[in-house]
Formats: C-alpha cells, structure tokens, sequence
C-alpha cells in the first residue's frame, strides 16, 4: 500500500472516531435534551431521472406522449413543460398556412367568381373578420373553447371556462390537456385560424349583396352563438362529442379537423342566411359569371396548399398521424377534382376550370374530419364521393329549389362536410390511428375504442352529431339574422347593390377602367 494510500486511510479513520466521540464531549444538557419533535410527513419529490428514463422521455418526444412515467414509477423529467422543437415548429408553419387559407387563399378564390364590381368587398369582408375574430379569440374566444373551469357546472359540455381570457397564462409552455409538445401559445393561434376561416366561409353565400357592417355584426354574434360551443362540444377535452379526448363524453362521435365545426356550421347557416337575405338582383335574368377563373384558380391552389396545414396539422405534432392525414387529404382533393371534370365531360361536353376547382375544395371539404382516420383507400372513396354529391346540389338541387348561393357555399362546403362526417362514421379505422383503441384511456373509457373494434355503432354517433350540429347552426342563424335585420338592416340599398358594393361601400374599384 503505498503513502498516499496510508494518509487517506487515516484521514477516514480519523473523521470516524470524531463523529463517535462527538456526542461524549457534548455538555449533558444537550446530551440529556428531548429529541426534536418529527417534521410533518411531505410528499417525496420524484427522483431524478436516470439516464434510462431520460431516454424514456426522449422516446416519448418521437410517440408525441407525455413525459416523467406515471404513479409510483413517475420520475422529475428535465423536458417536462418543455415544447418540443420540432412539433412546435411543424405547428407554427401549420398555424402559417391555416391563416394562408383564408388571407389569400379564400379572398382570391370567391373574389375571382363575383362580378368585377364586388371583387374589393369580398377581399374587405374576409380581411375584416380576421381582424374581428382574432379579437374575439384573444378576449375570451380561445378560452371558452378550450378552457375547463366550467367544469362540473352546467356548462361543461358546451363550453370551456373562463381561466384564459385576455389569453391569461397562456405562455410557451405546452398545455398537456391538448398536446404535450407543442406551446400553448402557438396551440391557441393555430386554432384561431380555423376560428378565422370558418365565419369567411358563409360570405361566399351571400356575397354580392349583403352590407359590409351587417356581415360584421352577424359574425360577431355567431362566434359566440354558435362557432364556440360547436368547437369546445367536437374539441373541447369536457366537450359533449369528443369521442377521442373526452372521457366522460355522452357522444362519442370523432372530427379530425372539422366537419361539423367548420364546414357543416359555416354551410349550413350559409343556406339560411342567403334565404333570409333574398336573391342577387337581376337573379335569373342577368347573367352573373365569374369575372376571372384566374383568380379562382389561384386561390384553389393556395387553399390546397393551406389545407395541409388545416387536415395534418390537427395532429397536433409531426408523427406518424399526421403523414397519414397529409396522404390522404391529397388522395381526396385531387380525386375529386379529377372525377368532377369527367363528370362534366360526360354530361356537358367540357371540362371547365370552375369545374375542377369545385372538385378539388369539396375533397378537401369532405376528407376534413377523416382525414386523420382513414387509410389511402377510404380516401380514394371519399374523393369520388366528394364530386359526385356536391354535384348534385350545385348543379340540380340548387336550380330546383331555387335559392341564390352565389358561389356555392352550401352545395360544397354543408353538403361536403355533412357527407365527411357520415362516412368518417363508415370509413374510419384504428389502423391509422391508436387513438380510436384502448390505448387511449379516454376512447377505453366512453366506449369508443369498443365500437371502433366492433366495427358497428360509430356511424350512429355520427349522425347524431351531425344532427345537433344541424339544430345549432339552421336555428342560431335564424335568429341571429333576425337580430341584426331588425338592429340595422342586412341588404344595401338597391341602387348600392346595382352600382357594386366596391365603390359604394369601399369607395374603391378593383381594376381601373
């Protein structure tokens, strides 16, 4: 043993006796005190990780699951409340293209199909319902959506709670109950954009003929009327029809990124806002043909583009969910876009671009709430479904009943999303998706993931909340039209409405003579 060995040996013998002896050279009095009273029982605090639980965490990055184990294996994660880089910026480039859907992508597309005289009110009317709504969303939209406060009072199933307004709290930090990677404040702002979109979607009905701030005042009142209930009901995680993340929801219907929020909610209260309003003047007996298929063109191919990150984004991380939704979101577009202009061929003699364009949103509009939950084949299906039906109503249940829907609102976006919701309920499939078994505990728990594995009872939930959709949105719109009527009228002026709401209401023209 050499030296330096003998010292360190003494060292520790040395320390050893000198804690033995200490209590003998204490004074009695300290040797004789009362021991300490015991501290209160605590709870331990979860050990910090090991580096096998480290790579759990890691691993749990990749499977978009949370992090730190559970119970009495739980361990003091380093990442917990950590966004993850990658989700988060997948959702900031989704929440991007969202809002690239509407501004320009939906401005250009109904701008090119008005009359040249409208064109400037249709960019102005979706340019100011995303300055409104983003309002609406920051005060108390996004909370009333996706909060919980209200739980355990009436209103739980309908709406979220108060805990967010003025987006209190809401910091970079991941909101778990939603996702585990991605910051709450970018959650809140990607789904602001469907927030966004969705209200822009009715002026397609009623374009050309209804008042700049009639059109404001209604939106306003259906943000809380109706887009917010059906959002927290379909979304919410105390929402009444969210089958996936609920689970004590008494519905247990699934929406992937909007059907029934978005498209049947905007389509359907389209239909009655345009009856209520009246017809275009001159409908039927002039004609009103789209001023340029151009701009209409463009603005399909921006909302396709968009659409990515309105159907795959609803993942809510990059992962294996996601791709599939990006795959078959474009299986359905341009399937249907595709069968569309055959179907024009075959009974019309041309293939016309309004045609294709028309294919391609209504697959789009119809993959919406399966996209993330059916495989390629499913998609393809829809796709051909997806022309075939919002065909029908563009070109023959419209002329039929003879209601003005001036660029096709209804047909395409109420008749689409209607059909997506039905067959979600026949097409959907836990192949694609672990989130429909009883791996999630809220599907094993409300019942969803045992129909799912039945194969039977899913389409039955569906229309159920296709039929409450259908309730909130045909009656919310009757009296919220009526409201604003009878407060300050929803037409112009006829000599306005012949004149063109651009210069009239604008004081703008959209092209120089």
């Amino acid at each position: 043993m050499t030296s330096r060995h003998l010292n360190k040996l003494r060292a520790i013998t040395a320390a050893a006796i000198a804690l033995i002896a200490l209590p003998m050279c204490l004074p009695a009095s300290a040797q004789d005190a009362p021991a300490a009273p015991p501290a209160a029982e605590t709870v331990a605090a979860p050990p910090d990780a090991t580096v096998e639980q480290r790579l759990a965490d890691l691993e749990s990055y990749f499977g978009n699951v949370g992090v730190g184990g559970s119970g009495d294996s739980a361990w003091s994660s380093k990442v917990a409340g950590v966004p993850g880089p990658g989700h988060n910026g997948w959702m900031m480039t989704c929440a991007a293209l969202v809002l690239f859907m509407t501004l320009p992508g939906l401005a250009l597309f109904y701008g090119g199909l008005v009359r040249k005289k409208n064109v400037l009110s249709v960019l102005a009317q979706c340019l100011g319902c995303a300055g409104m709504v983003t309002v609406i969303w920051w005060a108390v939209g996004y909370s009333l959506v996706f909060g919980k406060s209200f739980t355990g009072t009436a209103l739980e199933p309908f709406l979220g709670g108060t805990e967010f307004f003025f987006l209190k709290g809401v910091t970079s930090a991941p909101n778990t109950d939603y996702c585990y990677w991605i910051s709450q404040n970018v959650f809140s702002m990607y789904q602001l954009m469907f927030a966004i979109i969705t209200p822009a979607l009715i002026i397609g009905a009623i374009a050309e003929r209804m008042k700049f701030s009639a059109i404001m005042l209604f939106i306003f009142i259906w943000m809380f009327v109706i887009y917010m209930p059906m959002a927290h009901m379909i979304w919410g995680v105390t929402g009444l029809m969210n089958g996936v993340w609920n689970g004590a929801a008494k519905i247990t219907a699934i929406d992937f990124a909007g059907g029934t929020v978005v498209h049947m909610t905007s389509g359907w209260s389209a239909l009655i806002l345009c009856i209520i309003l009246g017809k275009r003047l001159g409908f039927g007996k002039e004609k009103m043909s789209p001023h340029s298929m151009v701009l209409c063109m463009v603005g399909t191919g921006m909302l396709w583009v968009g659409w990515y990150g309105f159907n795959a984004g609803s993942a809510l991380a990059a992962d294996g969910v996601s791709a599939n939704a990006f795959m078959t979101t474009t299986l359905a577009a341009a399937t249907a876009g595709f069968v569309w202009a055959i179907i024009e061929k075959l009974l019309k003699g041309q293939a016309s671009i309004l045609g294709m364009c028309s294919g391609i949103v209504a697959g789009l509009v119809v993959i919406t709430p399966a996209c993330g939950f059916v495989n390629a084949d499913g998609a393809m299906i829809i796709g051909v479904a997806a022309a075939i039906v919002p065909y029908i109503f563009v070109m023959y249940v419209k002329k039929a009943v003879g209601y003005d829907d001036a660029l096709d609102t209804f047909g395409v976006h109420a008749v689409g999303g209607t059909l997506g919701a039905i067959l979600t309920g026949v097409l959907a499939t836990s192949e694609v998706n672990g989130n429909l078994t009883d791996v999630n505990t809220y599907a094993a728990t409300n019942g969803l993931a045992k129909i799912i594995a039945a194969g039977s009872g899913l389409l039955g939930q569906q229309l159920i909340a296709v039929g409450i959709t259908l309730v909130i949105s045909i009656v919310g719109t009757v009296i919220i039209a009526m409201i604003v009527k009878v407060t300050i009228g929803l037409r112009p002026t006829a000599e306005v409405e012949t004149a063109g709401l651009d210069i009239s209401e604008h004081g703008e023209e959209g092209y120089e003579h």
